[in-house]
């Protein structure tokens, strides 16, 4: 299976390599991932000799990349029940509806993540995040399906009550998005390939503790269908990363609405949240205080 990472030495130069049994091939100083990708050289970089092994537990694992567009999705219909306890929306069941993000707020798969400032309802929400490797516009969903690179665990790190307060996701949804540890070569999961996504478990585990799991499979528009409706009338390109939206309790705020005895309340300073999707990878990560805010005028 290629298990493709970027990961850095304490010099904090980005560094891209294949990971195999917690060891890390890498490639020569230089090559990143976005800049394998943009050359559609994956595949024959993996068939290079390594510049140097090292134990993955020796360095830092990086954003898996900064991507030139950052889209997520809200696909598991699951989850949007759970979160809106009423039938699904119409739009939902027309349309793979995704919205932007913010590229630069990426980080790793182990990154202290911050709350985001002025929020008292902080959420985690474990996702699959698709990766472009092939540009297109306009794409059939056979072509969308075969633009993907492979995949990666996604996570959007959520502000609820900024979320509801100002309408729209604005900094409800500015602060973090974590892509990582590895993506995984698209091909590599086609033996587990189930309904609409992949026969692959995505769990949650809280302060140590298993908490909730979904399943890939569940997933209501397939990333055909959801690549192919982000690229009508515009343009993918190589490095892009859309999200599957949250699966199926894969987040706080669905305890909260759907089963309050289970909510353990929303995340503070020094939970640590573990994200995991089966043969992709796990999210490991402690939550840390959020930075000051600066007080504004007035609109008026």
């Amino acid at each position: 299976m290629t298990r493709w990472m970027s990961y850095s030495h304490a010099d904090g130069v980005e560094r891209v390599g294949i990971e195999r049994d917690g060891v890390v091939s890498g490639l020569a100083p230089g090559e990143t991932m976005l800049g394998l990708l943009q050359a559609g050289a994956l595949e024959e970089a993996a068939g290079r000799p390594a510049s140097e092994t090292v134990a993955v537990a020796d360095v830092r694992v990086l954003p898996l990349l900064v991507p030139p567009s950052l889209r997520d999705s809200m696909c598991f219909h699951e989850h949007i029940r759970n979160c809106r306890p009423t039938e699904v929306e119409p739009r939902h069941e027309q349309w793979p509806i995704f919205y932007f993000q913010n590229p630069q707020s990426v980080v790793g798969a182990h990154d202290e993540v911050r709350i985001s400032p002025e929020s008292a309802k902080f959420d985690y929400e474990l996702e699959v995040g698709a990766v472009i490797g092939r540009a297109g516009e306009n794409m059939t969903p056979e072509q969308a399906e075969a633009s993907i690179a492979g995949y990666t665990v996604f996570c959007d790190w959520s502000a609820r009550d900024l979320q509801r307060e100002r309408l729209v996701m604005i900094k409800g949804k500015d602060g973090a998005t974590t892509l990582g540890p590895v993506l995984v070569t698209a091909d590599e999961l086609e033996h587990r390939r189930s309904g609409k996504g992949f026969d692959l478990a995505m769990t949650v585990t809280l302060g140590g503790t298993p908490f909730s799991a979904g399943n890939w499979s569940s997933i209501d528009w397939s990333f055909a269908d959801i690549v192919s409706y982000a690229s009508r009338g515009t343009r993918l390109v190589p490095g892009d990363v859309i999200g599957s939206g949250t699966v199926g309790w894969g987040c706080l705020l669905e305890h909260d609405i759907s089963a309050p005895d289970r909510f353990p309340g929303w995340l503070q300073p020094g939970d640590r949240v573990e994200l995991e999707v089966e043969l992709i990878g796990r999210l490991d990560h402690t939550i840390a205080a959020p930075l000051p805010f600066h007080p504004l005028s007035s609109g008026c």
